[in-house]
């Protein structure tokens, strides 16, 4: 895992019990601001459904090999 943006994370917690809609929304402006780690499959296939794009992951950020 690569460092991950603290801040954002501190102030966009997943919601306990966090809806469907919920999930792809925070994993949207996860993927935007820190992206530490890869979009979840079930929240890709849910982007494919409802044709969302799959955000860009924050600059220096990478998955790790």
């Amino acid at each position: 895992m690569e460092k991950l943006n603290a801040t954002w994370h501190l102030k966009h917690p997943m919601p306990r019990n966090a809806s469907l809609e919920q999930r792809v929304k925070w994993h949207i402006g996860h993927a935007k601001a820190c992206g530490c780690r890869e979009v979840p499959k079930t929240i890709l296939a849910e982007f494919k459904t409802r044709r969302i794009a799959v955000p860009n992951r924050q600059p220096g950020r990478r998955a790790r090999n």
